[in-house]
């Protein structure tokens, strides 16, 4: 079984937990899975099964979309709902106020990444250091805010929905809207509608992946139909599938720098190649198939 699943993470369960089910419904000794989600949140994993496994690095990294919850008012160690309050400030914001102060958050921004995350330091997760009381010195960064939209809320609660580059924290981007604010914010929701190509309508949850079996999968191909297809003949589709290089040239179509997905005469997706900028007249074999 080689493709990929859309899991509709349920709430209150970590990606490990939710993704564990799938190895018994595919009977896959191993699944893979891209964009961890914490606990609270729900929406898009993207889950790889067999051969796709290998695609995940390959993924296109079109950015990730969000439709988030927060209350004015409190500030917690997790920046989420789920922590410890350790601040809590009188607050009487309007959506005047919110809408007001998003356009200072589009954009390029610097953000610290949470004591409550994945990354490591010394080889020790962020989270596992802050359980332990540890709080230690986080490198600021850059990330993108392509859309951030005020789409619902009032009395301190409001809702909104965030368009971003890969490594970006909504737990982050609110808290720092809290004090912005001058009143602090967690997180309450978190939704993820859009993630490496796949978005929210490919999604299913737990109970319809068991019911639909197979039918759930989607090809293999299917998060790489933003780039181009191009056709082979069988010859060039066997040097292709061994990690040969072919001749741009000689194949179907004006072929320009980029990423392509390869196909074989019968509609075999056979993986993916690219054509470097610096060499238009070859195309490589980025990430194949394979026989085996």
């Amino acid at each position: 079984m080689n493709g990929f699943v859309v899991l509709d993470k349920p709430a209150g369960v970590t990606s490990f937990q939710a993704v564990a089910p799938l190895k018994r419904i595919f009977r896959q000794k191993k699944v893979g899975h891209t964009g961890t989600l914490d606990p609270m949140a729900t929406g898009v994993l993207p889950v790889a099964l067999g051969r796709a496994a290998r695609f995940i690095d390959y993924l296109p990294d079109s950015g990730k979309a969000y439709t988030a919850r927060f209350r004015c008012g409190l500030t917690t160690d997790t920046l989420d709902i789920t922590g410890t309050v350790l601040r809590q400030r009188p607050a009487a914001v309007t959506k005047e106020d919110v809408l007001a102060l998003l356009p200072r958050f589009r954009g390029e921004i610097a953000q610290v990444p949470p004591m409550y995350s994945a990354l490591r330091v010394n080889g020790q997760r962020l989270y596992q250091l802050a359980r332990q009381g540890v709080d230690v010195e986080r490198q600021e960064r850059r990330v993108t805010i392509h859309r951030l939209e005020l789409t619902g809320g009032e009395n301190n609660e409001f809702e909104i929905e965030v368009s971003c580059s890969k490594g970006t924290y909504i737990r982050s981007l609110i808290a720092d809207l809290g004090e912005s604010l001058g009143c602090g914010a967690v997180m309450t929701a978190l939704r993820r509608t859009r993630s490496n190509g796949f978005v929210l309508a490919d999604a299913l949850t737990p109970e319809q992946v068991e019911a639909l079996g197979e039918q759930a999968v989607l090809p293999l191909e299917h998060p790489f139909r933003c780039y181009a297809a191009v056709s082979v003949t069988q010859a060039q589709a066997n040097r292709f599938r061994n990690g040969g290089e072919l001749f741009t040239q000689r194949l179907k179509g004006d072929l320009t720098a980029g990423t392509y997905r390869v196909y074989a005469p019968d509609g075999l997706f056979l993986g993916l190649g690219r054509v470097p900028e610096d060499d238009p007249a070859i195309l490589l074999a980025l990430k194949v198939i394979g026989n085996e």
